[in-house]
């Protein structure tokens, strides 16, 4: 049998790939446990989420002490044995004492190809407009493992998806956000089943 992941979420706005996890969890076809929803927005519709579906959450802004959120975001994710950090749309830089304690253990997923289209700023509609302005044959989703440099960290798996003729940002978009969550969820699947492997 395999053993269940434990995980924890950070979402800043409606965590839409959480969502998907959860759903996945709850029909069986992800051997996982959802530990902890954390969100730096008081306003997050994925901390309503969580309350709704009897998911632990919490709240933990940012801006005022990043030191001090760090350290508490670190022990809530530990006190509830947490294993593996899923990000699932979070606006803020994880700091040094969460980096730490979960090396390798956190994962993000990319509206892009990476290197190529990351880094500090490029998030969201930015990078479908870039892969447009850049005349590329195609984009795709890459999740990869996070560390103290914006979208640096070992790459797990990637999507690619080809562009349209007259393709958008807009067009991009839409079909790049449709691809994140079973992707991300095809991803954890790997993880649990052993056949995808974090370094560590």
């Amino acid at each position: 049998m395999i053993p269940p992941l434990k995980l924890g979420f950070l979402a800043s706005r409606n965590g839409s790939s959480m969502r998907a996890v959860v759903a996945a969890i709850a029909a069986g076809a992800l051997p996982a446990e959802a530990r902890l929803v954390v969100s730096n927005n008081r306003k997050s519709a994925a901390l309503e989420f969580a309350q709704a579906h009897g998911i632990e959450s919490l709240c933990l802004p940012t801006e005022k002490d990043p030191e001090a959120a760090d350290l508490a975001l670190r022990d809530a994710m530990a006190a509830a044995g947490v294993e593996l950090i899923v990000l699932s749309g979070y606006l803020r830089k994880l700091g040094p004492a969460t980096l730490a304690r979960y090396r390798n253990r956190v994962l993000n997923i990319h509206p892009g190809r990476l290197p190529e289209f990351g880094g500090e700023g490029m998030y969201g509609r930015r990078v479908h407009e870039a892969v447009i302005a850049a005349g590329v044959p195609a984009s795709g989703v890459t999740i990869h493992l996070v560390d103290e440099e914006y979208d640096r960290g070992p790459i797990l798996a990637r999507r690619d998806l080809a562009l349209n003729p007259g393709e958008t940002a807009d067009s991009l978009e839409a079909r790049i956000t449709a691809l994140e969550p079973l992707f991300f969820v095809e991803t954890l699947q790997a993880i649990a089943a052993g056949g995808l492997v974090l370094p560590g």
